[in-house]
C-alpha cells in the first residue's frame, strides 16, 4: 500500500508543478520518477512518451499509467493516473471560478505571459533532452532531421510521422540484423 501512496504523491507533484503538460512535464518526470525514486529508467520514460504519443489520451496521463502499472499493477496505474490528473482538476475548477472576474487585470495578463514563456523553455528543454537520448546513431539523426523538415515545411501530420518512424525503425532493425524482440 505504501508504494501506491508514493505513486500518487509523486505524480500529484508532477501534475501540480508542471505547467504546459505533455513534453513540458518531461524534466520533472525525469527528476521525480527516474532520479529520485528509480521507478523507471530514462529510456523507459522515453518509450512511454513515444507510446503515449501514439495512443489516445494525454501523454502525461498515459505515462503515469505506464509507470504506475510497471511499479504496482492496476492499483499503481490508477494511483499514478489520479495523482497526475487531480491537480489540474482542482486548479482548473478554481481558475474557472475566479478568472472571469480578474482576466482583464494587467497583472493577470503578465502572469499568463510569464507562464507561456516558462512553458516554452520547458518544451525546448524536453526536445533537446529527447533528441540527445533518441538520436544515438546516424539513422536516428537523419530520421529526426527529415521528420523535422517534413513537419515544418510540409505540415505532415504528427500521427503519420510517428507511424512512419515505427515502420522505418522496424526496417532499420531488420536490415541491421537486430533482435526481433
Amino acid at each position: 500500500m505504501k508504494v501506491i501512496w508514493e505513486l500518487f504523491v509523486a505524480f500529484f507533484k508532477i501534475g501540480a508543478f508542471t505547467f504546459g503538460g505533455g513534453y513540458a512535464m518531461l524534466p520533472l518526470i525525469e527528476k521525480e520518477i527516474v532520479e529520485k525514486r528509480a521507478y523507471a529508467t530514462s529510456e523507459e520514460i522515453m518509450d512511454y512518451f513515444a507510446i503515449g504519443q501514439c495512443t489516445p489520451g494525454v501523454i502525461a496521463v498515459n505515462t503515469a499509467t505506464f509507470v504506475g502499472h510497471k511499479k504496482a499493477g492496476v492499483k499503481g496505474a490508477a494511483a499514478a493516473t489520479i495523482g497526475v490528473v487531480l491537480p489540474s482538476v482542482i486548479i482548473i475548477t478554481l481558475l474557472a471560478m475566479c478568472l472571469s472576474f480578474i482576466y482583464e487585470y494587467p497583472v493577470v495578463q503578465n502572469v499568463l505571459s510569464g507562464i507561456r514563456i516558462a512553458v516554452a523553455v520547458l518544451i525546448v528543454n524536453a526536445v533537446v533532452s529527447m533528441f540527445k537520448k533518441g538520436c544515438k546513431d546516424v539513422f536516428g539523426i537523419i530520421l529526426a532531421v527529415i521528420s523535422f523538415l517534413l513537419f515544418m515545411i510540409f505540415s505532415v501530420s504528427p500521427v503519420i510521422m510517428v507511424v512512419c518512424g515505427v515502420v522505418l525503425g522496424i526496417l532499420y532493425t531488420k536490415i541491421k540484423g537486430g533482435n526481433d524482440r
